[in-house]
């Protein structure tokens, strides 16, 4: 894979990267009209995705930091982001364009102060993996081999330039409007700022090792503070292949793997009230005894008591049937709001009945089946209705309380994970045994 010698840095430098891409696009917009001459409007639609989504990632793994990790968590949105968006988007979960190895090295000395062959016994200056905010190499000292992830340079001092640049589009997007909508982007600021900083990342990591260890068929790598900085990260090399990279026809080992993943998600949920908020498969490794290793705990999301009462609240199916409840709820999570109008009170009402319905079925049962292809189409028609609804262009999207960003993000996310791994006969409350 090709490497980068040098990442725009200043806010001049990324914005300047933003506009070659919009222009970009206009001229897929050209061929776009050219192409309905001769094609079906079917076919042209689908060749426009393709090429916007192409020139979208590949301005976005230049800049890399922000700007990708914000592709990275579109990904996830596969029941309402056209395919091509999804498939070249999910490249940026662990499969971008590296440093150069001399860009590594220049990095490795700014950040630690050192070069990594004066710390490690050996160290490969190619990169094993890159993502959006750092690149993972292999190391050995003292005959451990060891996983180094170093951040990209300039990532941290672009974040709030990064997002003001996306906010315009993403307005528009969701339809925020109104002076609260600040919130939302202040919790995805101050979430990215936390996931740059190393020496937090490995408190988080530590903490979450020593009170998820005990969960059945999981496994952590150790991570090692004294030969980590507040950019770059060292822990235990761990052997596994990717999630997205693991298949199995095995039905009693695709289910052994979902166990684990969804115990060690409601374990955090429901006991910590902590939750590892991203996710995607480039986090997650399968060990060669079908185990589920998690490498990456940069985004973590305390759930605050007055968020995780009312919410779960609305998981139970006796309370989504009872409207005077259900409605409180909603006020309370701040999905209806006292200034809507009865038409927007309506609407909201109905839409989120309809969804959490469909959404928290699995929180009825006892056991759950995540390969339910039934189950997983009627979310994707769903996601596609309002993502084409007009009536709901038209209404206030500016609504719910900021938490739900990260939460709806973790379940959205926990979701596909389960579904991809095609795991059934889930225990859904196995978690209150461990």
């Amino acid at each position: 894979m090709k490497t980068i010698d040098s990442i725009p840095t200043s806010k001049i430098q990324r914005a300047s990267k933003l506009v070659t891409t919009g222009a970009k696009i206009g001229v897929n917009y050209l061929k776009y009209y050219g192409d309905k001459i001769t094609k079906s409007e079917g076919e042209a639609k689908a060749k426009l995705n393709e090429n916007n989504a192409e020139d979208i990632y590949d301005g976005l793994k230049q800049l890399k930091g922000s700007a990708l990790k914000v592709a990275q968590m579109l990904s996830m949105e596969k029941s309402i982001l056209p395919q091509a968006y999804v498939e070249k988007f999910s490249l940026s979960q662990f499969s971008v364009p590296p440093l150069s190895p001399a860009l590594v090295t220049k990095t490795f000395k700014r950040y630690f102060g050192k070069n990594p062959n004066e710390i490690y016994d050996k160290f490969d200056a190619v990169s094993i993996n890159a993502a959006s905010i750092g690149q993972v190499h292999k190391a050995e000292k003292n005959g451990k081999k060891l996983a180094v992830k170093i951040q990209y340079p300039g990532v941290a001092d672009s974040i709030a330039s990064d997002l003001s640049l996306v906010k315009p589009i993403a307005i528009k997007m969701f339809n925020i409007r109104g002076k609260d909508s600040d919130k939302y982007f202040k919790e995805v600021e101050n979430k990215l700022v936390e996931e740059t900083n190393y020496v937090l990342e490995v408190a988080q990591s530590k903490e979450i090792v020593a009170a998820c260890k005990h969960i059945p068929n999981l496994n952590f790598p150790e991570y090692y503070a004294d030969l980590s900085s507040d950019r770059i990260i060292t822990m235990d090399w761990m052997n596994g292949v990717h999630l997205s990279e693991f298949s199995t026809n095995n039905t009693e080992t695709a289910t052994k793997i979902g166990q684990a993943l969804w115990d060690f998600y409601m374990f955090q949920i429901h006991k910590l009230k902590k939750v590892h908020a991203d996710p995607h498969p480039g986090n997650f490794l399968i060990s060669p005894e079908n185990e589920l290793i998690v490498i990456d705990f940069g985004c973590m999301k305390t759930i605050p008591n007055d968020f995780y009462v009312p919410y779960f609240e609305l998981a139970k199916k006796e309370n989504i049937s009872n409207p005077v409840y259900f409605e409180e709820k909603l006020f309370e999570l701040e999905i209806l709001r006292k200034d809507d109008s009865k038409e927007e009170l309506d609407f909201f009402r109905a839409m989120f009945h309809e969804m959490l319905s469909l959404f928290t079925q699995p929180f009825h049962e006892e056991n759950f089946d995540f390969s339910d292809e039934n189950f997983f189409g009627k979310i994707s028609d769903l996601g596609q209705k309002y993502a084409k609804s007009t009536e709901l262009k038209n209404m206030n999207g500016n609504r719910g309380s900021k938490h739900f960003i990260y939460i709806n993000r973790t379940f959205f996310g926990l979701y596909n994970l389960m579904h991809d791994l095609k795991a059934t006969n889930i225990k859904i409350n196995n978690f209150k045994n461990l």
